[in-house]
């Protein structure tokens, strides 16, 4: 039985998968398979590394310092998320990365980005063993969490990539097409939540006049946004699926500042993990 993990982006709202895949790693809940979205990948990808709270400790330490996120870093560089700091100094040298752990993890983990030109999502599997800052994998990591307009788009072997989330929000669809028999969505918005259109297109568009296409799909990503949701709560229904998502709009900056505030949103993770614990074992042992 392959069993699959799908990671919803959202920001700092990945405080919330943090909880939970906490959670799922203190009881020893294991997948085959994995795909994370901007926050649902770079947090994600501490659940191949089995390092248990460490996206939780670096935000909370970092997330007062410049050098991790700041609109100087913006205006400098280009990217709200500082790339040398948070890409190279912080899991290479401050909070390692566990790669060993990483690499010699049998699950399969993948990352979503979006081709700023074609606006298709690009599904990328992590399994380059020689990744080193900046090498290939980490690159992929960061293209999958760049936010438009507050990010340089990433180039990767001639082409340039943005965040996943624009194309392919809750890649359920993908990770069916992996041939898992049970698959755990977890969410970072409250069941019944609907995405409303991108406000400032006119901003978007400026931003990303080099890729109009890709603006495009910002236009538009509340349609993809809502089809998907109705999707996860469909196949939750049918029983093909589970689901673990808050039961109210977790309220958290894109940018957070506040340590108080990542743990709140992490330990609302922690407790709908826990709460659905036994059910969950039930849906991966059936």
């Amino acid at each position: 039985m392959k069993k699959g993990l799908v990671m919803e982006g959202g920001a700092m709202r990945g405080m919330f998968t943090c909880g939970v895949i906490d959670v799922l790693m203190e009881n020893g809940i294991d997948f085959d398979s994995a795909v994370g979205v901007s926050a649902g990948a770079t947090f994600g990808l501490n659940f191949k590394s089995k390092q248990i709270g460490r996206p939780l400790r670096y935000n909370k330490k970092y997330c007062k310092d410049k050098r991790y996120s700041s609109f100087h870093s913006l205006i400098t560089t280009g990217d709200i998320y500082n790339v040398d700091f948070c890409y190279g100094t912080l899991p290479y040298e401050l909070d390692i990365w566990d790669t060993d752990t990483f690499y010699s993890n049998p699950m399969d983990f993948y990352c979503v980005a979006t081709d700023v030109h074609t606006g298709k999502a690009v599904y990328h599997k992590c399994d380059n063993k020689s990744s080193t800052p900046y090498g290939e994998d980490i690159s992929w990591i960061r293209a999958s969490a760049s936010m438009p307009v507050v990010s340089r788009p990433v180039e990767i072997d001639n082409e340039k990539y943005l965040d996943g989330g624009m194309a392919d929000s809750i890649p359920l669809e993908f990770m069916e097409q992996q041939n898992c028999d049970k698959i755990l969505v977890i969410e970072t918005q409250p069941k019944e939540y609907e995405k409303k259109p991108q406000k400032y297109m006119w901003l978007v568009r400026f931003a990303l006049r080099k890729f109009p296409r890709m603006a495009d799909i910002i236009a538009c990503r509340h349609e993809m946004y809502n089809k998907q949701k109705a999707y996860v709560r469909n196949q939750e229904a049918a029983g093909k699926i589970f689901v673990i998502r808050p039961e109210a709009p977790l309220n958290i900056g894109a940018v957070e500042k506040n340590p108080d505030e990542l743990q709140r949103v992490y330990e609302l993770g922690r407790v709908e993990a826990t709460n659905n614990l036994d059910r969950l074992k039930s849906y991966l042992m059936a």
